[in-house]
């Protein structure tokens, strides 16, 4: 890992970028920006062919939002959108002797705040289990995201209590059963989404959801927008 004395945003167009911080693996969806305080150790990669990948890095200035303390992910609007794409060519820092460049970039952070489209309703990431039986279990579930996988089964499947796997994803991960599996079944979708080979009731019965309406409700609540909306986008980037 590594980290920068400056705030980095990340903008990912077409495709999925992950992100690793300390013990967590956030997964940047298309179409969505990341905020990194400065001083945060991390690193990033992407699997998705079409990718591309905006990065922009910025100097804490005085009194600035509290915004800009917070790691997190957050769908754009067009408007936001649209000013990233405009620095595609862009190469190298930028300076206030680079004129326009450099008060356009400006702009574009002191309107973060206001402009992002909304925060994902929790971010789409999960923490690295340690404990070498939680690690099973997520392995287990991201193999098997088409089953029910209720709270009860999984707990059978290792042989465990149902209090005892909830205490432990609680102790450890600090999060709850459904919240991980959640964050599992709305990543693998995107994915399918970015394979393009299948239908959205396809994706929804792939990833553990018995019709396309529940699918779709958690999917917007999430991301921000129906999936139908967001594979739109991605067919829109290509």
């Amino acid at each position: 890992m590594h980290y920068h004395s400056s705030a980095q945003l990340v903008y990912a167009e077409g495709g999925i970028v992950h992100v690793f911080t300390d013990l967590k693996h956030w997964y940047l969806p298309a179409r969505c920006f990341m905020w990194i305080p400065a001083g945060t150790p991390h690193y990033l990669f992407s699997t998705s062919p079409k990718v591309d990948l905006y990065n922009f890095y910025f100097k804490k200035e005085k009194n600035e939002s509290g915004f800009f303390d917070e790691i997190n992910i957050y769908s754009v609007n067009e408007l936001l959108r649209e000013m990233i794409l405009y620095t595609k060519d862009w190469d190298g820092k930028i300076t206030k002797n680079d004129g326009s460049k450099y008060y356009f970039l400006k702009a574009l952070k002191g309107i973060l705040p206001e402009k992002r489209d909304k925060k994902l309703a929790f971010p789409v990431q999960h923490p690295f289990p340690k404990d070498e039986t939680l690690l099973k279990i997520a392995r287990y579930i991201h193999a098997n995201l088409e089953k029910p996988l209720t709270i009860e089964s999984t707990a059978k499947e290792f042989g465990m209590s149902t209090r005892t796997l909830s205490r432990k994803f609680k102790e450890i991960l600090g999060m709850n059963y459904v919240r991980f599996l959640r964050a599992l079944r709305i990543t693998r979708s995107l994915e399918l989404m970015l394979e393009g080979k299948y239908n959205m009731y396809e994706i929804a019965m792939m990833v553990g959801y018995n019709s396309l309406s529940s699918f779709s409700n958690i999917f917007k609540k999430v991301i921000g927008v129906a999936p139908t909306e967001y594979q739109q986008k991605l067919r829109g980037d290509r």
